[in-house]
């Protein structure tokens, strides 16, 4: 039921809660929880907050690991249950801040003088983060390094951004990322990054920095082939929540990103998220809000829908952070459950020209989480029109696009912040976290483990080990061509047919080990080159 003004003032005015060391609203008026909701909700959220106390004192929080998870920790060394864990962050730290100066100083420098970019080579939260904060905090006219990204084990992604480098990579900085050093993407980024710094007369390792475990594949090669400096990853962090670690605040630190605003902002924003009342916790806000519009289930989706072009990577960000913590088949005791929450966004006023259409008229099946950001720019700006600036007009399209939203009877919530600085985006970063854990307590999951991703690189190894199978087969086989069902039954895997078949497409396409002789599709046949 949609309720009048009057009536929904009224809702603001006891819902909206300020958090003031913050510089953060959220508002969660427009959504049509009923008056004891959170009465019903309060000892579910009080042991949902007493499991996090528990976890930022290092209780084992990722029961299927065995390990802790202290990403709460970079932000508050001293939290950490060890004196061992706090000196090792706080080294870290300094280490980073001085890396970094010799950079910018010069004092390390590439081959054709100082370094003047910065290629981050990494997959999933090692990229979405540092590629999200670039984006919010990073500036052409303030860069001190400029960042490029290899986010993919795509070559001709990998390509396009060789191609921004072309003549450059003697003052470019290479930064790979991967805790376990065996990520194929990272490890594939590296090696095609590495092969361009040869093919450009360049010695890699003298342009290449790590940021690895202890011990890794990674860390093995940086330290045997002499690279510039390795920075430790641990395993009470995980990928999605490293951007507060090297991962994140090395990048930020070359750019020249200001990492002490960061983590001062995550700082505040964990104190305030610790605050035992619901109602004025943020953190246990959005997590009960999730509950309530999701039915404790994830049956609507979250689209987020930030007003600021420096936000606009944070919804692919948050696709991360929340499906990859909350996407669970099984619960802590093991019952299926299948359970979700999926994200998606755009930015303001983009997202009116693309997709509001369908969340006012079309299927119910989502909330909006609105990121409203009071500050236009740096500096004055001109009217253009009597009396608006291009800020007031965006400001009235989000004010605008939120009340058609709610008078066609979909739900949102708003988060309100002063600026995008880098204190408000580390109190961004340390709210979506904090929420998450809450939220996953609530339904009883494990948020800090991911099988299906570990899955996936399981059978992404079969295949290529099926590859390498055909090809071999193909080879010693030379001049004789076999259908898709044919070469499948040869290997001993008849149910692996189309596997076969896309297999042998894609070396076919490349002129890889495989050629196709007669037909197309699925009539055609393969043989050796």
């Amino acid at each position: 039921m949609i309720a009048t003004p009057a009536i929904l003032w009224s809702r603001f005015r006891r819902h909206y809660l300020d958090c003031p060391a913050l510089g953060l609203g959220l508002d969660v008026s427009r959504v049509p929880f009923p008056d004891d909701f959170h009465a019903k909700m309060e000892r579910p959220i009080r042991k949902a907050l007493a499991d996090m106390a528990a976890l930022e004192k290092g209780a084992i929080a990722n029961p299927d690991e065995q390990r802790m998870v202290g990403h709460y920790w970079l932000r508050n060394a001293g939290l950490a249950p060890s004196k061992d864990i706090t000196k090792v962050i706080e080294g870290t730290l300094e280490s980073i801040g001085a890396f970094a100066t010799r950079i910018h100083r010069g004092d390390l420098a590439g081959a054709a003088g100082p370094f003047r970019n910065v290629l981050v080579i990494g997959i999933g939260g090692s990229a979405l983060g540092p590629q999200f904060v670039a984006k919010a905090l990073g500036h052409p006219r303030s860069d001190k390094l400029t960042p490029y990204f290899f986010d993919n084990t795509d070559p001709d992604g990998m390509d396009q951004v060789l191609a921004l480098l072309e003549g450059r990579l003697g003052q470019t900085l290479a930064v790979v990322i991967s805790k376990s050093g065996g990520t194929p993407e990272t490890r594939n980024g590296m090696v095609e990054a590495r092969a361009s710094y040869e093919r450009a007369g360049l010695n890699f390792a003298a342009h290449a920095v790590a940021i690895t475990g202890e011990g890794s594949a990674l860390h093995q090669t940086a330290v045997a082939d002499g690279w510039l400096q390795t920075f430790p990853m641990w395993d009470w962090v995980g990928g999605r929540t490293s951007e507060l670690s090297a991962v994140g605040l090395l990048p930020a630190a070359l750019q020249g990103i200001d990492i002490h605003g960061l983590l001062a902002g995550a700082r505040a924003c964990d104190e305030a998220t610790r605050n035992p009342v619901s109602r004025e916790n943020p953190a246990a806000q959005l997590a009960l809000m999730w509950y309530f519009l999701g039915e404790g289930r994830g049956s609507k989706d979250m689209v987020v829908l930030p007003y600021k072009d420096r936000l606009e990577l944070l919804s692919k960000y948050l696709q991360q952070l929340v499906m990859e913590s909350l996407g669970k088949e099984l619960d802590l005791d093991g019952k299926v459950v299948h359970q979700g929450l999926a994200v998606y966004g755009n930015k303001g006023s983009t997202d009116q020209h693309a997709y509001v259409q369908q969340l006012r008229d079309g299927v119910a099946n989502f909330f909006a989480v609105f990121i409203e950001v009071l500050k236009d720019r740096e500096g004055s700006s001109i009217e253009v029109e009597a009396g608006a600036t291009s800020g007031d007009f965006l400001s009235g399209f989000f004010l605008g696009t939120r009340s058609a939203l709610y008078e066609s009877g979909r739900p949102s919530l708003t988060l309100t912040v002063p600026d995008t600085s880098a204190f408000t985006i580390g109190v961004l970063i340390a709210l979506f976290e904090r929420a998450v854990g809450l939220y996953a307590s609530l339904i009883h999951i494990n948020a800090y483990h991911q099988p299906g991703v570990e899955a996936g690189k399981k059978a992404a190894a079969g295949v290529l080990g099926l590859q390498r199978k055909i090809v071999a087969h193909l080879a010693a086989q030379p001049g004789t061509a076999y259908t898709t069902e044919a070469l499948a039954s040869a290997l001993g895997q008849p149910d692996a047919a189309e596997t076969v078949f896309k297999i042998c497409t894609h070396l076919a396409a490349n002129g890889r080990g495989v050629r196709t002789v007669s037909g197309s599709g699925l009539s055609a046949t393969f043989q050796a080159p």
